[in-house]
């Protein structure tokens, strides 16, 4: 291998794991520009490597590298996996670096038409099934499909109105028979003036949508400053 094919393989996967990068950065994900553009340059210099070992020695094997890259790229991609209460995050960033070391030791073994076909392939994914996968989201489940959400929903407002409050919170989830009330209770306040509601809700359905427009209609009342919810947790069969 010369110095310019050396060369001209490693600068292909450094711009190939830019693109996948800028994306990510764009989007503001924790493996952004920088994490994916090295991923794909260090997956190409260690496939280089090999071929170079491959050229000086007969005992050198190419494809034991990529499979110890593949090894080490997983555990790079459990440090962006976290764990929030009941939620994983993080999945999407771990396997698009996976998926950069693959573009990168694509690019470094000479497929140079394979790697910009792969990167093409990972960007795509990202653009296109976004806008599908928030619908799926947000798409009313059926009963057979166990799926259990569980919302907390919290209002703080003047002591005044937290009677009305309560009975409000209480004619949204009766409406609803996909509602379950699991536990409705003040908080502690540090005025007296002032009180705090904190509802427990569970939904045999995502009713993420329903959730934000009850904290809008809850926000514009008299004596409410401050109105919040977030799921809890998510569960699906």
């Amino acid at each position: 291998m010369t110095y310019m094919e050396f060369v001209a393989r490693l600068m292909i996967a450094v711009l190939l794991g830019a693109v996948i990068g800028f994306e990510r950065q764009y989007r503001q994900r924790s493996a952004g520009l920088r994490t994916n553009t090295l991923v794909s340059t260090g997956a190409a210099i260690f496939v280089l490597l090999s071929a170079a070992l491959t050229s000086s020695t007969e005992t050198a094997d190419p494809s034991r590298v990529a499979g110890q890259i593949v090894t080490g790229i997983g555990f790079l991609g459990a440090g962006v996996i976290m764990k929030d209460g009941f939620n994983v995050k993080g999945l999407n960033t771990a396997a698009t670096i996976w998926c950069s070391a693959a573009v990168g030791s694509l690019a470094g073994a000479g497929l140079i038409f394979e790697s910009m076909i792969s990167a093409t392939a990972i960007v795509g994914t990202h653009l296109m099934l976004r806008p599908l996968g928030r619908k799926l989201e947000s798409r009313p489940f059926s009963y057979d499909e166990q799926v259990s959400t569980r919302y907390m929903f919290e209002v703080r407002c003047k002591a005044e109105v937290e009677n009305h409050i309560r009975v409000l919170m209480m004619q949204f989830i009766n409406q609803n028979e996909d509602l379950q009330l699991r536990t409705l209770k003040s908080l502690d306040d540090e005025s007296p003036t002032k009180a705090a509601i904190q509802a427990e809700i569970v939904a045999t359905s995502n009713k993420d949508q329903e959730m934000e427009k009850a904290a809008g209609r809850l926000t514009i009342l008299h004596g409410v400053t401050y109105v919040s919810w977030e799921i809890m947790e998510r569960q699906s069969d």
